[in-house]
């Protein structure tokens, strides 16, 4: 499996394509935007019915995640569930979930669609730091790793999930089935990132240069025209 080593703020990661972040030195994982029981949400709201299997789709590839890097801990950057219902809805996901945080120490960081993600083993918090980084679920004064805006990159013909590393804020992309997201130069992630770097998540992970290089633009600017 290809992966992307990097450094941010003299600390060591590794960009996994599966957009979840392994912090080698402290043994965590680190995920963003798990979204869980995002189809019972739309549901219940009367929204796009999505498939219902997107809960336990998203918690057998963290697992694979947690096994595969060897972590010790989980960090859940935020809207881990799409809405404080959804933790009493998981149903035999629950099950899952709870030996997950079992045999990792879990910190939960609250987000803007699960404010208050309690009755679950681990530890729930605003912001934590660590290592002199802050981590929360949307970027404010940095060094700081965050989620919420799903950041994604046109490259190629496609629309693909991405790192996006600045001076001051390092942004990971949604972790979760079906979620949306905000290409890397809208406006509010161009203010928090305006240069730096961005690693495209998926089968073919590498790291691009921000801004890109006119020649990638401009393709991507063909492109996305054509639609």
């Amino acid at each position: 499996m290809k992966t992307c080593s990097f450094r941010f703020h003299d600390q060591d990661f590794i960009a996994r394509p599966s957009g979840a972040l392994f912090w080698p030195e402290r043994g965590a994982l680190i995920v963003a935007d798990l979204h869980l029981g995002k189809s019972g949400r739309m549901a219940r709201h009367g929204g796009a019915l999505l498939p219902p299997f997107e809960t336990r789709a998203t918690l057998e590839r963290l697992a694979a995640e947690l096994h595969d890097t060897g972590a010790a801990s989980l960090i859940c950057l935020g809207d881990s569930f799409d809405d404080d219902a959804a933790i009493m809805e998981l149903g035999a996901e629950r099950e899952m979930l709870e030996q997950i945080c079992q045999h990792h120490d879990t910190l939960w960081i609250t987000g803007n669609h699960d404010p208050a993600p309690y009755g679950l083993p681990g530890k729930v918090a605003d912001q934590q730091q660590i290592a002199g980084l802050h981590l929360r679920h949307i970027a404010e004064t940095g060094p700081d790793i965050s989620g919420h805006y799903h950041p994604k990159l046109r490259l190629a013909g496609q629309r693909l999930p991405a790192f996006l590393i600045g001076d001051a804020h390092l942004i990971l992309p949604a972790f979760g089935a079906y979620t949306g997201g905000l290409d890397h130069d809208a406006p509010a992630l161009a203010a928090l990132v305006p240069r730096g770097r961005a690693i495209v998540a998926g089968r073919d992970v590498h790291m691009v240069p921000l801004p890109l290089p006119r020649i990638i633009a401009s393709r991507a600017g063909r492109w996305s025209a054509k639609r």
